[in-house]
């Protein structure tokens, strides 16, 4: 008697979390990706209606004349006349340029330095060390204050504080703010007086430097100096190389300081005439809208520029522990 044997077909797992495991991974729920996009929806309303709906019209309104009075039936495509107009019929704007490289070439490494030499001051434990680095670092939380701005200029007027301090040693002041020569000598200060955030960002730096590097550098014969060179600066360089980007994009945005030193003109004759403060001009001055959003446009490829060069020398001076620059 033949007896036949049924194939028989393997039974399937249960189905389960254990069936839908990828490489040993648990497979988040759908609901996860969910919550996560309704969290991040007010920023990305945000991001939609304050930044990037603002940029795409900008960038429209900088090929047309479009001005402030005016409908939008009267405003015509000009195509590129404002840039034209910007690059080759404009001598403010080329002098708003030099203004705002001055500022951002002299303010920065400046403020640099400051911090860095102030970080390394405070890097040591003694009494009152934390107070010592919230004094320092108040300047900082000020910003870009209209009211710091005011007290700033009157600190530098003819009868301020600043020339008080000059006449107990016998030297004349004189209205530095209204003369030309060093107005704008006077709001390097104001930026470079401003290190606070930059100090802070270098003291959690230099707390990272292991104690063995100097050790080793003390058995070397190596004294203060070099140590700092040899060790300091190396280890510190990814954090030099944050604090330069930061502080060079912040450099060519200055705005407040010279609006409230000049009132709102760039004065005394165009001496702190920033090129953020030559666009409000042009603006919501002249109601020139159409050519501001242009060199707006222009502000915005510089910037990005200036940044991708300093990301580009990077490599050459940047060095991180693991060895890869």
């Amino acid at each position: 008697m033949a007896t036949t044997t049924a194939r028989q077909t393997p039974a399937r797992p249960p189905a389960g979390p254990a069936a839908h495991q990828r490489r040993g991974r648990p497979a988040r729920p759908k609901t996860d990706g969910i919550a996560g996009y309704v969290f991040l929806s007010p920023w990305l309303l945000g991001l939609l209606a304050i930044t990037a709906v603002p940029m795409l019209m900008s960038l429209y309104l900088s090929f047309t004349n479009y001005d402030v009075l005016s409908d939008w039936e009267s405003t015509e495509w000009v195509g590129l006349d404002n840039y034209r107009t910007m690059f080759t019929e404009d001598p403010s704007f080329w002098h708003a340029v030099r203004v705002t490289v001055t500022f951002a070439l002299v303010a920065t490494p400046l403020k640099l330095a400051a911090a860095l030499g102030v970080a390394l001051l405070l890097n040591r434990s003694f009494r009152g060390a934390g107070i010592f680095r919230g004094l320092f670092y108040l300047p900082s939380l000020l910003g870009g204050s209209v009211a710091l701005a005011i007290v700033w200029v009157n600190m530098f007027n003819r009868d301020g504080a600043f020339n008080s301090f000059l006449a107990w040693f016998g030297i004349e002041g004189k209205a530095w703010v209204n003369d030309p020569d060093f107005a704008l000598g006077t709001l390097i200060l104001l930026a470079v007086w401003q290190f606070g955030a930059p100090m802070v960002i270098f003291l959690a730096g230099l707390k990272q430097v292991p104690n063995e590097l100097y050790e080793a550098a003390s058995v070397d014969g190596a004294g203060a100096v070099r140590k700092f060179f040899a060790v300091t600066l190396p280890i510190l360089s990814p954090v030099i190389f944050f604090n330069l980007v930061l502080e060079t994009i912040n450099g060519f945005q200055g705005f407040t300081s010279a609006f409230v030193l000049s009132n709102g003109t760039g004065g005394p004759v165009d001496s702190t005439l920033m090129y953020t403060l030559h666009l409000y001009i042009k603006g919501w001055n002249e109601y020139q809208m159409g050519y501001a959003s242009a060199m707006a446009w222009v502000f915005l490829l510089s910037i990005g520029l200036v940044t991708a060069v300093i990301f580009r020398t990077g490599k050459f001076w940047v060095h991180y522990s693991d060895g890869e620059d």
